[in-house]
């Protein structure tokens, strides 16, 4: 993967894990991937996504029920993980499960960018959480760790920076916070009309498998290219203890 100034970072240096958080969470799975050369609409949508998101929320109305949620299977996975965190799940949906609860109670899934909102549709469709940065303004290596009570992030709405309690994880790179696992992104690295190459994460759960998580990934990559063209690449896998 390459960085805003077009180095070349090679996968298996691309993410890497603190000790504690291996330590935490000895199996625990992440996947990237990237598409390239997008073109970021905010307004209006192309007929296209109109048509996709339309279906894709039939679809998941046809297939799930509000009351049925707790006993789904990668709905449990992300609260189980949601609770060993010390986040109550009830009150900070997991992204994915927020999602689809919003399509079920009949109200819309935000509306961003053909980008975000692709995203969106694979995070829906999957219940796998997942983020979108803008790929060049981001500085690998990455790194999955716990807060150290010092670390301040602003996340994607929040007026000005807060100051993290200890214990929180999170994805960090060279210089910054991107993302307090798994649900909130920040918002120095977010997609914009300005960004030109996307880095897509999918975060995992100790009970969510490496084929979830490629799946979720690679349908997220799939939807953005046919929503905001692109050239889309492969998608890596981390695991804690190593890079599968």
């Amino acid at each position: 993967m390459k960085n805003d100034n077009n180095k070349t970072v090679a996968m298996e240096h691309f993410l890497r894990w603190s000790e504690e958080a291996k330590t935490r969470f000895p199996n625990l799975i992440v996947c990237a991937g990237s598409i390239r050369n997008v073109k970021v609409k905010v307004e209006p949508h192309i007929l296209e996504s109109k048509t996709l998101k339309e279906s894709i929320m039939a679809r998941t109305r046809q297939n799930y029920k509000a009351e049925m949620l707790k006993d789904d299977s990668t709905v449990r996975a992300y609260r189980d993980l949601y609770w060993s965190l010390g986040i109550d799940p009830t009150k900070t949906r997991p992204s994915g499960e927020a999602l689809l609860r919003r399509v079920l109670h009949r109200n819309e899934i935000p509306t961003i960018s053909n980008v975000v909102d692709a995203y969106n549709l694979a995070s829906l469709e999957t219940i796998i959480p997942l983020s979108g940065f803008d790929q060049d303004l981001i500085v690998p290596p990455l790194e999955i760790r716990f807060s150290n009570g010092k670390d301040e992030f602003k996340g994607i709405g929040m007026d000005k920076p807060g100051k993290l309690t200890d214990k929180v994880l999170l994805v960090a790179d060279g210089k910054q916070i991107l993302c307090i696992y798994p649900y909130r992104d920040a918002d120095t690295t977010k997609i914009t009309e300005k960004t030109r190459n996307v880095l897509i994460v999918g975060y995992g759960a100790p009970a969510i498998n490496k084929t979830q998580l490629v799946a979720a990934v690679e349908k997220a990559l799939a939807y953005i290219e046919k929503m905001a063209g692109g050239r889309k690449g492969t998608v890596n896998v981390f695991q804690s203890n190593q890079q599968l």
